[in-house]
């Protein structure tokens, strides 16, 4: 079950998105669609079938949004979060291999289109959690346990 958490900046995105998909995509291709319809036969009409199945992908991520932002807790930063792993931080860890990974722990629905962000829900990020600079922790990972330094701690949006 996927946390219901995310961040401010998420949070405008998701309704932006929701916002144009409704305002301004939705009704762009309803109007190809009834003009496609009117031109006759539909079934061997590419443009009425193309853009029916868009639309039909438009409504259903519109429906999806519409369910899930109500039940999303925005998540603001507080400055009794300072010098410690929660949600919205960015993190840079560091195992004994020197290998460096930087990104910050936001909610579900934030991470995709982005390589820079980690699910509240993965591994990393509950191991993560509570976590100071210069701790360590360790993972659980397909190839066996990991462990990882904590190299720094941030709250600022970049």
């Amino acid at each position: 079950m996927k946390t219901n958490l995310i961040t401010p900046e998420g949070y405008r995105k998701l309704q932006q998105e929701h916002d144009h998909l409704w305002h301004e995509k939705r009704p762009e291709i309803t109007k190809i669609v009834s003009w496609a319809a009117s031109l006759g036969d539909r079934s061997e009409n590419a443009d009425y079938t193309f853009n029916k199945r868009v639309l039909r992908q438009i409504d259903r991520r519109v429906r999806y949004l519409r369910k899930r932002l109500p039940d999303l807790k925005i998540i603001e930063y507080s400055q009794q979060q300072a010098g410690k792993v929660f949600f919205g931080a960015w993190v840079e860890i560091e195992n004994e291999a020197q290998e460096c990974k930087k990104f910050r722990i936001v909610g579900p629905d934030e991470i995709y289109e982005r390589n820079d962000y980690i699910s509240i829900d993965s591994p990393m990020a509950r191991a993560l959690l509570g976590k100071q600079v210069d701790d360590d922790f360790t993972v659980n990972t397909p190839e066996g346990e990991k462990t990882w330094f904590v190299n720094k701690i941030d709250y600022v949006i970049s």
